[in-house]
């Protein structure tokens, strides 16, 4: 069905990540890659200044071995990615730059701000070039 999936993987609610990725065996074609994304979002400044410099290094260094352990799960094409920003941004930025024709993406349970869908799932959905597939 599809040969370029991405799966944005939030580390922090991880049997999320890994029901999509067996959506995700289901979904791809012979040959398709599933590419993990997962977005680390900036520090504001203020905070920052408090925080050791290597910091983000770190970070960035313990969500590539968290998300090489998950890809471990896929058979097939399977490359991780991690990106630092804005979540929906950094996503639908990932689909863009790889030619995705299908984000997959959990959504957490609604706040008042989106009633029915994540604040970042909603906003993938909005401006996605490609088709969006939000399991709860």
């Amino acid at each position: 069905m599809y040969k370029n999936i991405i799966i944005a993987v939030d580390l922090s609610h991880g049997e999320a990540g890994k029901e999509l990725i067996d959506r995700a065996k289901a979904l791809i074609d012979d040959g398709g890659t599933v590419r993990l994304v997962h977005v680390l979002e900036d520090v504001p400044s203020y905070i920052a200044a408090e925080l050791p410099r290597d910091l983000n290094d770190r970070r960035q260094a313990e969500a590539k071995v968290e998300l090489g352990l998950l890809a471990k799960e896929v058979s097939g094409n399977v490359v991780s990615e991690v990106r630092t920003g804005a979540a929906s941004s950094q996503i639908i930025q990932a689909a863009e730059d790889h030619g995705a024709d299908l984000i997959m993406i959990a959504s957490h349970r609604p706040g008042l701000s989106d009633y029915f869908i994540g604040s970042t799932a909603a906003r993938v959905v909005r401006h996605a070039q490609c088709s969006v597939l939000i399991a709860r």
